[in-house]
């Protein structure tokens, strides 16, 4: 969503990286390119203005002018400022002393409220909560079905007393606010610890959605009332938040179809608008595409610096801790890795998401998004079909695949040979690569051997080669050979007479030559 912004942002600062110093001309060019770039990712103009005017006085500051990298120093300060717009620090939940905790989502009709309730739920789920979804969403045609497949798929209950309405030309006949209350009792009396309650939405904001939101929030007392918005709808999306902040109330915003191709200025507008912070972000279609909202992460992709924090803390949520300590632990006896571990190792991959998803997350993934756009997640479904049509041993010991058994996996897999082969090439590489690892142990990174203190096997046959007195130089260079000949007959110690072993070898007996006017100091 954010790749047209950071690309701008991105070209700006690289034409301040060529400055050594920069002049007042300088700083308002760049916040002038910033101002644009903001205004045509349609964040509101009120939240343009401030930030560009906050940037530039910073910039002239002495924090930019005494900074050795002044470039790097404005830089900061615009992180720091996106930081700040975009909410300042994180917040969490914020749960009840006294279950159950009451969750009201609230929003427009389309911006996705139904799939964010599982969404959460199933967030809240994986914490050890036990929550409850409630249908109160009674116009809208067939959000209560929605719900409940939703719940079924997020494994969490849902209580719809009413099956609301069925069609578009049937009238809603529900009672939205009772079918909350009941719910929340109910949840009571189920020992769920939190309730989250789908709400109905309209296409636009009208008194009528105002009263019914208004009317669930007084019935049900919520402890936490979500905005949910959609990214993608841009300066809309700040009239749609202060409606609903000044008619119903809110507590929290929550960002959906942030994996949109929209300009997302309702991220940069929106918490500093109305002043509630951004809780979550909805980031795909699936359940699990859900995280929580980090205004110091967002605003590292948005500069593409990366987002790496996010991304360990998926690996940890994906990578099996059993399977990596026995993965380390074949490392360490010497095993080679094959072709089963590298298979178990995409499929952990696999589950984090989308492979463009997770290398976008890395530092300066944006100068390649042309190439990251192009990369075909099939490919990585190609690579487990040929490595599964291979027999246990083949897996075990790829040297044994000859010309006949290749063509026999690339039959199976559906791919042609070349595929295979290539397949096999870049895994005889990475071979390679995880058999140095192991011989430099530890820590130890490839083709380094040990670091100080780490351990590990030591490197045979990889030790650097030591001259050795009388041997025959190997150049094909006569004057070379010459010389490494005479440097190999050469004495081996450092000649004395200085600290950096340069001058002539020092006679004992002779007597210590001092320089002139150094006399004074050793008392003669």
């Amino acid at each position: 969503m954010f790749a047209t912004l950071s690309d701008r942002l991105t070209s700006t600062f690289k034409n301040l990286k060529t400055k050594g110093r920069l002049s007042e001309a300088d700083i308002d060019a760049t916040v002038r390119e910033i101002r644009r770039a903001l205004l045509d990712a349609d964040v509101a103009v009120s939240v343009v203005r401030e930030f560009t005017g906050t940037v530039r006085e910073r910039a002239l500051s002495a924090e930019v002018s005494g900074a050795l990298n002044p470039a790097q120093q404005v830089v900061k300060i615009v992180n720091e400022e996106l930081v700040s717009i975009l909410g300042g620090e994180s917040r969490g939940l914020q749960l009840a002393k006294v279950a159950p905790t009451v969750i009201m989502l609230a929003g427009l009709q389309g911006a996705g409220k139904t799939t964010l309730a599982g969404k959460l739920a199933l967030s809240l789920r994986e914490k050890g909560h036990t929550p409850l979804l409630v249908a109160a969403d009674l116009q809208r045609p067939n959000a209560v079905t929605q719900l409940k497949v939703v719940g079924e798929r997020a494994g969490v209950p849902v209580f719809a007393p009413h099956p609301g309405v069925a069609g578009e030309d049937e009238v809603a006949t529900g009672d939205p606010v009772g079918v909350a209350r009941a719910g929340v009792e109910t949840a009571r009396s189920r020992q769920h610890d939190v309730v989250i309650i789908d709400t109905a939405g309209r296409l636009g904001v009208d008194a009528e959605l105002m009263q019914q939101a208004t009317d669930i929030r007084d019935a049900t007392q919520p402890d936490e009332v979500l905005f949910v918005i959609d990214a993608m709808i841009g300066q809309d999306a700040v009239t749609t938040a202060q409606a609903f902040a000044d008619g119903v109330g809110f507590t929290g915003v929550v960002l959906s179809k942030l994996d949109g191709d929209a300009r997302g200025g309702a991220a940069l507008s929106v918490a500093r608008v109305t002043g509630r912070p951004i809780l979550f972000a909805s980031t795909g279609e699936k359940l699990t595409d859900f995280e929580a909202f980090h205004p110091d992460r967002m605003a590292s992709r948005i500069l593409d610096m990366g987002d790496v924090l996010t991304l360990i803390e998926q690996a940890e949520k994906a990578f099996d801790a059993d399977e990596a300590n026995a993965m380390a632990a074949k490392m360490a006896a010497g095993t080679d890795f094959t072709l089963a571990d590298f298979l178990s190792q995409m499929q952990q991959m696999r589950s984090m998401g989308s492979m463009k998803k997770m290398l976008g997350m890395l530092p300066g993934m944006g100068q390649m998004r042309e190439a990251l756009e192009n990369f075909d997640e099939r490919e990585v479904d190609r690579v487990e079909a040929i490595i599964r049509s291979m027999t246990p041993g083949e897996r075990e010991t790829p040297k044994i695949i000859n010309g006949s058994r290749r063509a026999r996996i690339a039959k199976g897999s559906g791919v042609t040979t070349t595929d295979v082969n290539q397949l096999l090439d870049r895994f005889a590489g990475a071979q390679k690569m995880m058999r140095q690892m192991a011989r430099g142990g530890g820590m130890g990174m490839p083709g380094m051997g040990n670091l100080p203190g780490m351990g590990g096997k030591k490197s045979r046959g990889r030790q650097q080669a030591q001259p050795v007195r009388g041997k025959k130089s190997k150049s094909g260079n006569p004057a070379k050979r010459a010389a490494e000949q005479r440097a190999a007959e050469a004495p081996r110690q450092a000649p004395s007479g200085s600290a950096f072993g340069v001058g002539k070898q020092a006679d004992p007996d002779a007597p210590l030559e001092i320089p002139a006017g150094l006399e004074k100091f050793l008392g003669r």
